[in-house]
């Protein structure tokens, strides 16, 4: 997968050949230095843009090559997002914003799953408040609910926990290794954070556009030496 932005001596190379398989029911970490194509992976990976080159498969569909509104149809239906920013609707209250996605499917909104998931995220009693009224992990945890409600079949987090205290973005990362372990959710989640990290089944690092190595089982101790060595590299160097 490539993909460049601009044109002429101006071009930006965000990703200059991504070939990466994400197993169903894995926690992955994606990670690099800034400006490494982190972002810009996750954006074509979960259909918010498209790459200059190459495939994206989904469940074994070939996304790419999709109509805009069938694209949207897909997203909305067979793929979870969790932002930084929380992304939720400040009028609605949060048993609505849980049920959102299938509403804007036009599917029958499962307001019994849209419960259940509020009690597996610890808000079971919450479900009649307004996002306003909760805390940013609480809002965060809101979220990650509404992200499993279409059962997708892959949820895209980035940087999740970034705009949480360090008690709150454990809960979540808590939450999101239980969504695969116990719910077999597929987790993609670019991060900065090697605590973070250290909850996927894998990390991988990307650096200039390319593929610059990954770890299993990670721990936050090793991705810290990791993200260090990677961000000291000369520009170029081989991975």
């Amino acid at each position: 997968m490539r993909r460049s932005y601009g044109r002429g001596a101006g071009v930006v190379h965000a990703l200059g050949g991504i070939d990466l398989a994400l197993a169903a029911g894995s926690f992955t970490a994606v990670m690099g230095p800034s400006g490494s194509g982190k972002s810009t992976f996750l954006q074509c990976a979960a259909g918010l843009d498209r790459p200059d080159a190459g495939q994206v498969l989904l469940a074994g569909r070939e996304i790419g090559s999709l109509g805009e509104e069938a694209l949207t149809k897909l997203r909305r239906s067979r793929i979870g997002f969790v932002f930084q920013a929380f992304n939720l609707l400040p009028s609605l209250t949060v048993l609505q914003n849980v049920l959102l996605p299938q509403r804007l499917a036009g599917e029958r909104q499962d307001r019994a799953r849209a419960r259940e998931l509020l009690a597996t995220v610890g808000l079971g009693e919450h479900a009649n408040r307004r996002p306003g009224q909760l805390s940013g992990g609480q809002q965060q945890r809101v979220a990650l609910a509404r992200a499993l409600i279409t059962r997708p079949d892959v949820i895209f987090a980035d940087e999740p926990t970034g705009a949480l205290d360090t008690r709150s973005a454990h809960e979540v990362l808590a939450l999101l290794r239980s969504a695969v372990d116990g719910l077999g959710a597929t987790v993609v989640m670019v991060t900065h954070d090697p605590v973070a990290a250290s909850f996927a089944d894998r990390a991988v690092f990307l650096a200039g556009g390319v593929l610059a190595g990954e770890l299993h089982h990670p721990d936050a101790h090793t991705v810290s030496e990791r993200m260090l060595a990677l961000s000291t590299r000369p520009a170029g160097a081989a991975a």
